[in-house]
């Protein structure tokens, strides 16, 4: 992963909306939910749902299936953690973590 896919991930990460969405479809693994369940679970209108739906699609965080007449969104966990690899690579020096320390000294 570049740098300039990261930066269009977090960039839709970056709005509470779309953030909640991510949050619950990653909670959901790899079934995802139909995109009437997530509406429903954050009270979202339909026609935002799909707004926000495209963005994420678009910066590779989701992704979507069809299922009779339902479409199922899920986290696209690969993105996920080549996003999480690539802001942690260099992480410490490399030196061992101390997840407790939390601080630079």
């Amino acid at each position: 992963m570049d740098s300039g896919q990261v930066v269009t991930a977090l960039a839709a990460l970056a709005q509470p909306t779309r953030l909640a969405i991510y949050r619950l479809l990653v909670v959901c693994g790899k079934d995802g939910m139909a995109a009437g369940q997530v509406a429903e679970k954050l009270a979202v209108s339909p026609a935002t749902l799909s707004f926000h739906f495209r963005n994420l699609s678009h910066a590779g965080l989701i992704e979507s299936r069809q299922a009779g007449r339902f479409v199922y969104y899920c986290a696209n966990f690969g993105v996920m953690n080549e996003m999480l690899a690539y802001l942690t690579a260099n992480c410490c020096a490399g030196e061992p973590c101390d997840l407790a320390h939390d601080k630079c000294e």
